[in-house]
């Protein structure tokens, strides 16, 4: 999804205890892959083949959202480190189900410079002399396949962990609402994406919330403070942090995507503007006089470098940045000030304080 660029300068969210807990939810994802392929092996070496590619798939993340879990659950007095990994684990592969139908969606096949599950597919399809048409829709057919596996197994983990009935049950349903917010999001992105009309603001905000900041970050912080025992209104409160550095760092994507450096965000520069993606900038820009200096170069298939240039320096002249940043600014001044209030202990404040400094300094 949108933003891991971004999340993955948060690697040090946890300390020693975020390590910790990498190596825990590691474990707890090797044993659920363990036992599907054991289960897929009754259906025959294929069905084994997609999981160990499924698996492959989930493998090398930042484990970032398990960071948000444990940062939650433990700096909430949580000790039950083998519960809290399973959470984590659960938002983990919950990622890799949607990472897997957002590029089914967008018909990419690979990430990070690598084929993800519909590109190995297809690799394999092409190989054997199948036609490339073809080959793509075998590639993006087991995709949907191996996204939904995904999805499932989350469920299967988080129904697996070890606590009261009743917090289970609410488990659950932060589960569930993260699917169905992020679900749909992912409509609103493609709509939006299909309509002759650039979005507002808000808009944009609204879809980045829904698609991405619920399930990284809303989410991920309730289960933790939930698995915790904590009270309803810390539940609360931490689900209004999560939304306010979650949208803040969805617009950080959108600078990045346009603005940063390649070799620091792994994430071409171009990218963004060729595929004419509706990001704060865009729909920013549109409600300026320079959109029509900028409107001829979005979407544009062979943007050039030269033509790119061009495009950031007028999205910077028209104000776009500076609006951009500026809501950066406001979202992670408004997840401040949560933090600071009486309902969040000293614990949890000294994690995730670094969440909100590093929003902060990726626009300067």
């Amino acid at each position: 999804m949108e933003g891991d660029h971004a999340l993955a300068e948060l690697q040090a969210v946890g300390g020693g205890r975020a390590s910790d807990t990498t190596e825990r939810v590691d474990e707890v994802l090797a044993g659920f892959f363990q036992g599907a392929k054991r289960r897929a092996a009754r259906l025959g070496p294929r069905y084994v083949d997609l999981w160990n590619v499924l698996e492959r798939n989930s493998a090398g993340g930042k484990r970032f959202r398990p960071r948000m879990v444990v940062a939650a659950y433990e700096g909430l007095g949580g000790t039950d480190a083998d519960a809290c990994a399973s959470v984590g684990a659960a938002f983990e592969l919950l990622h890799t189900a949607l990472i897997v139908h957002d590029d089914v969606i967008d018909r990419d096949f690979s990430r990070r410079g690598i084929p993800n599950v519909s590109g190995s597919y297809r690799d394999t399809a092409t190989t054997a002399g199948i036609s490339t048409p073809a080959a793509e829709h075998r590639g993006m057919s087991v995709g949907v396949i191996a996204g939904d596996l995904a999805l499932t197994g989350a469920s299967r983990l988080m129904l697996e962990v070890s606590c009261a009935a009743g917090v289970r049950a609410q488990l659950l349903d932060v589960l569930d609402e993260a699917v169905f917010a992020s679900a749909g999001g992912e409509l609103l992105d493609v709509e939006l994406s299909l309509s002759p009309e650039v979005p507002s603001v808000d808009e944009v905000l609204e879809m980045e919330r829904a698609k991405t900041a619920v399930y990284s970050f809303e989410a991920p912080l309730m289960a933790g403070a939930l698995l915790a025992g904590a009270a309803p209104d810390v539940v609360v409160a931490l689900q209004s942090f999560g939304r306010e550095i979650g949208i803040a760092y969805q617009i950080v994507d959108d600078l990045l995507g346009v603005y940063g450096v390649e070799t620091e965000t792994g994430k071409t520069t171009l990218g963004d503007l060729r595929e004419g993606k509706r990001t704060v900038l865009i729909a920013h820009a549109a409600t300026t006089d320079d959109w029509f200096a900028i409107r001829p170069f979005i979407g544009k298939s062979d943007l050039t470098l030269d033509e790119a240039e061009h495009v950031r320096a007028r999205l910077e002249s028209c104000g776009a940045k500076a609006a951009a940043e500026r809501l950066v600014d406001e979202h992670a001044r408004r997840a401040l000030a949560i933090l600071d209030s009486e309902l969040i202990t000293a614990d949890l404040r000294s994690v995730l304080h670094p969440v909100v400094d590093t929003v902060l300094e990726r626009t300067r």
